[in-house]
Parts: structure tokens; C-alpha cells; sequence
């Protein structure tokens, strides 16, 4: 059956989607109410309209899919399990309408921070929840830290043995009970709390958007680690890994705030890595492409939009919070021994554009 003569279903790809004149329309109409353009979707035209209700972050919830499918069959929703509706002859075998790729799937190393106590900043969501999960789930005594308590909650039920401080990384009393919640042994530091600016060029800057951008993704990083380097400097061990962004590698993919802000994380990184070398504390960086996370990107900017909305037209597609938490947690292990000063882009190639 052609392409063109498939019902449209959940597991169809964006982009059929899109190439779609009822379920184009549909999804243009959504994204106008919301204020953008199906550019956008750029990212994830080869996923499946269903895998965009995890990677919405509730944005995109499944009564809203279950909806569509109906609406463009005429009310009736086609069996997902014809395989006449899922592929054409010749397509790819193992893909989604032809063009998913296969999903990643996580692998758990046993034991591998067994004895290990580790600092999570940002552990309430996305990269940080997911970075604090899989520390959990390899052995590991997690201090999550997050300014919302209600999710630590939701991640200490989960992961019982985990340490919860809620907490705000720019306040010194609050990266004070940080360190104490760690009793004594760290081992390893993921600052991976951050904020996202307005993506406003620098005429347009405000003084509010910089200090709030600066004062979480480059002051609060700053005055942490510097609260946890001693424990490490005693235990002549310890690895810290600082999340920085694709924005840290080129000056298209955000704001002037939030770019200069993760240019700084990078120089935090290689001037620590520098100076600790010798004592057995190893500093890294990551920087994540496009991720399915709490952090909301919005434009205040006309230009802004302009030129950073045409330069994500070479976006990768989106990653999930776990694929950046193996990269991060691969750094913080004893597996990463003989790296130090590195900041490692987990950005699905888009570096190398």
C-alpha cells in the first residue's frame, strides 16, 4: 500500500503527519494556537506521533492523540496492529511507519557506584531525575537536590535509599544543608540544575533575564562545587560533571544569557580540571543537543527568533533525559579514569554540522 494511501495512526511518523492534509492541518493548527510553527518539529519528524506524549512532558497528553487518529479516519480509529497501516513493502524492518528509528534502550552496570555517594542537582526532572535514577539503580547513595520538593517526592518513592534536599543552588545556607545531607563522603557532583533565557540577543537583554540565567547556571554551580571540593581534596578522590549545552560549543542555539552562561561552565570546567589534576579529582562537562526536559525555551525576541529558529533547522532529533544521564554518569564512574578537562557534546552529531 502507498505511503500516501495509509491510514494515519499513532505509530505513523510525525512527518507522514505533516505530509498529511487532515492530519497536517491538525497538527499546524495546534502548534499555531501555541504560538509556533511546525519548525519546530524538525527534530522529531522521524518519531511517531505517540513517543511525542513522553517526550511533551505532558505538553502532548495521549487523549489528545487518541483524538487526532480518530479525527482523520472519520471517528473510527484503524487497528495499530495491521501491518498494512504500519509498513509499506520495502520499508525498513524493526521501524514505525517506515522511519522510527529503533527506541534506545538503558542499561543498568550493577554495582558500579556501590560505596559511591553522589550530589544531583536539578533531580526533580529531566536530565537530573534521570542522572539520579540511574545512580540509584547502579548502587549508588544519590543526594538529589531540587528546588521542587513535590517531585523529590515523587523520586524518593521510586528510589527509597535516595537522600532528598529541596533546595535553591544561588542560596548559601541551602548549598550548606546540601553538603551536610551528604554526611561526610562525596564522591561525585552532576551539577545539572539550569535555566533557560528568552533567547533575546544582546540589545534586548534584560538585566532580570542575565542575573537570573547567571545566578543558577554559573553562580550556583560555582558556590556548590566550591562547598564540595574540600571532602574530595581530603578523600584525594572525586569526580565532578558540570551539564553544560550545545549553546557552550557555538553562539546559534540560544540567547546571549544562556550562551555566555554555559561559555562560563566550559571555562569553569577546564580551569578546575587544571588545577585538581593532581589530586585525583577529575572535572568534565556535557553538553546535551535538544532533550526532552523541563526547560522551556521562549522567544521575547523578533530577531532572536529569526536567527536562532533558522539555525535550529539542522536540529538532531531530540534526545531522552536517560541517553544524557549515560553520558553523564559514564564521566562521574571509574571507567571515565583517564579523562579530565573534557567537554563531551552528547548532542546527536549536531557539533559536527
Amino acid at each position: 500500500m502507498a505511503k500516501a494511501d495509509k491510514p494515519l495512526t499513532a505509530k505513523s511518523s510525525v512527518g507522514d503527519w505533516l505530509a498529511h492534509p487532515q492530519g497536517g492541518a491538525l497538527l499546524r493548527s495546534m502548534l499555531a494556537e501555541a504560538g509556533q510553527s511546525e519548525s519546530v518539529l524538525k527534530p522529531v519528524r522521524l518519531f511517531s506521533l505517540q513517543r511525542l506524549v513522553q517526550l511533551s512532558q505532558g505538553k502532548f497528553p495521549q487523549e489528545v492523540v487518541d483524538s487526532m487518529v480518530a479525527e482523520v479516519n472519520g471517528g473510527i480509529a484503524p487497528d495499530e496492529h495491521d501491518e498494512s497501516a504500519e509498513a509499506d513493502e520495502g520499508d525498513a524492518p524493526g521501524t514505525a511507519a517506515g522511519s522510527e528509528p529503533a527506541a534506545w534502550v538503558e542499561l543498568i552496570t550493577p554495582g558500579r557506584f556501590e560505596g559511591r555517594t553522589i550530589i544531583v542537582t536539578g533531580a526533580g526532572s529531566g536530565i537530573g531525575r534521570a542522572t539520579a535514577a540511574r545512580i540509584a539503580a547502579e548502587g549508588g547513595t544519590v543526594v538529589a537536590v531540587d528546588i521542587s520538593g513535590e517531585r523529590l517526592a515523587e523520586l524518593k518513592a521510586e528510589h527509597p535509599a535516595a537522600v532528598t534536599v529541596t533546595g535553591d543552588i544561588t542560596k548559601p545556607d541551602d548549598v550548606a544543608a546540601i553538603v551536610a545531607a551528604a554526611n561526610g563522603r562525596i564522591d561525585g557532583l552532576a551539577n545539572v540544575a539550569g535555566v533557560m533565557d528568552d533567547m533575546t540577543p544582546l540589545h534586548e537583554v534584560s538585566d532580570a533575564v542575565w542575573e537570573r540565567v547567571f545566578a543558577v547556571n554559573v553562580d550556583g554551580m560555582f558556590r556548590l562545587t566550591r562547598a564540595v571540593l574540600p571532602t574530595m581534596l581530603a578523600a584525594g578522590r572525586g569526580a565532578v560533571v558540570n551539564v553544560a549545552s550545545e549553546a557552550a560549543l557555538r553562539g546559534s542555539a540560544a540567547g546571549l544569557a544562556y550562551t555566555a552562561s554555559k561559555h562560563a561552565v566550559v571555562g569553569l570546567t577546564r580551569s578546575s580540571a587544571f588545577m585538581y589534576a593532581g589530586h585525583g579529582i577529575r572535572v568534565n562537562a556535557v553538553a546535551p543537543g535538544p532533550v526532552a526536559t523541563n526547560i522551556q525555551a521562549s522567544f521575547a525576541s523578533e530577531l532572536g527568533q529569526e536567527r536562532i529558529g533558522m539555525a535550529m533547522q539542522l536540529l538532531p532529533p531530540v534526545a531522552e533525559s536517560a541517553q544524557l544521564a549515560a553520558s553523564i554518569t559514564w564521566l562521574l564512574s571509574d571507567d571515565a579514569t583517564n579523562v579530565t578537562g573534557v567537554t563531551l557534546a552528547s548532542d546527536g552529531g549536531w557539533s559536527a554540522i
